[in-house]
């Protein structure tokens, strides 16, 4: 049976499949989104009170090259093998070089339910993916691309950087780190003991949101449909196997592997909309959100923890 938080999830997506007149607040839902990644920078910075080490710079290193090196290594593929255009490479290269906060979310209270060992820095491991990917793919569009003008690179830069969900995060992760899990618990408790409440209400909008995105579902887009569901496990490889020669935890390893497995549907969406105004946003919704959100949260957490535990014997 899968865990109760993904129960939410379902329940949303089954509301959504039958037109339900079940909704949450648009004010609702970014509340919503707002206390969810406050409170995973405060979990993350509160792990790391006390334990950071020069050896966090190397392994932060390692994590940003993924962030490079996974949206490089797509680009081919889905200009070529899923034949999109030179816009919608770029915005499918952002997104899926990119990271899923809600996917990171289930995974973490997955690895949690099951006593998986976990190191505070696996927040991190949100921005540094996510960050380096959404440049990539904006990189490339702006370097194929004819029409869209290099003056405007300054606004770009400022735009990623400042994307509220990487402001929450980066700011959690500090304060937590400064002030621990002792220090200001009056504010950090009633947070952090809501994450699995704040988690679920999140999930139960995702799965509306997910339902009403595979209403866009056809055939002419099996190309991306296959894409959009073959490539979580392929991806999680180099999660998998870049957490195991880390020598990271557990927990840590399948997180990892979780979020380089998952695709963007928060921050990357923001900065493609306002830098690729050609690409097909609705297009790349249905396939990080409506298809390959779903396979994450429904099988493939589990599937990479299996993949790890066969590895490593």
């Amino acid at each position: 049976m899968p865990d109760i938080i993904v129960m939410f999830f379902l329940l949303g997506l089954v509301a959504g499949v039958l037109r339900s007149d079940l909704a949450i607040p648009r004010a609702a839902y970014d509340i919503l989104s707002l206390l969810l990644m406050l409170t995973i920078g405060l979990k993350g910075g509160m792990a790391l009170y006390g334990n950071l080490h020069p050896a966090l710079l190397i392994e932060a290193a390692a994590i940003a090259g993924l962030g490079f090196a996974i949206p490089l290594l797509l680009i081919p593929l889905l200009r070529y093998g899923v034949k999109l255009s030179l816009a919608d490479t770029a915005s499918f290269a952002a997104h899926y070089g990119s990271v899923s906060a809600g996917t990171f979310a289930v995974a973490l209270a997955w690895v949690e339910a099951r006593d998986l060992d976990v190191g505070g820095q696996v927040t991190l491991y949100l921005v540094l993916l996510e960050l380096p990917a959404i440049l990539v793919g904006l990189w490339f569009y702006r370097r194929f691309s004819k029409s869209r003008p290099k003056s405007e690179a300054a606004p770009l830069w400022q735009e990623t950087f400042t994307n509220r969900s990487v402001v929450l995060l980066v700011g959690g992760v500090i304060i937590g780190a400064l002030y621990g899990p002792e220090k200001g618990v009056g504010v950090t408790a009633p947070l952090t003991g809501a994450f699995s409440v704040i988690l679920s209400l999140f999930l139960l909008e995702m799965g509306l949101v997910a339902a009403e995105t595979l209403r866009g579902l056809s055939l002419r887009y099996w190309r991306i449909i296959m894409f959009a569901l073959c490539m979580p496990p392929i991806l999680a490889i180099p999660g998998l196997a870049t957490g195991v020669a880390l020598g990271l935890d557990t927990g840590s390893v399948v997180i990892l592997a979780s979020l380089t497995a998952s695709a963007s549907y928060i921050a990357a969406p923001v900065a493609v909309r306002h830098a690729i105004p050609e690409a097909d946003i609705g297009l790349t919704m249905l396939a990080s959100l409506g298809v390959t959100f779903p396979f994450n949260v429904l099988l493939g957490i589990g599937l990479y923890h299996g993949m790890l535990t066969f590895a490593t014997g």
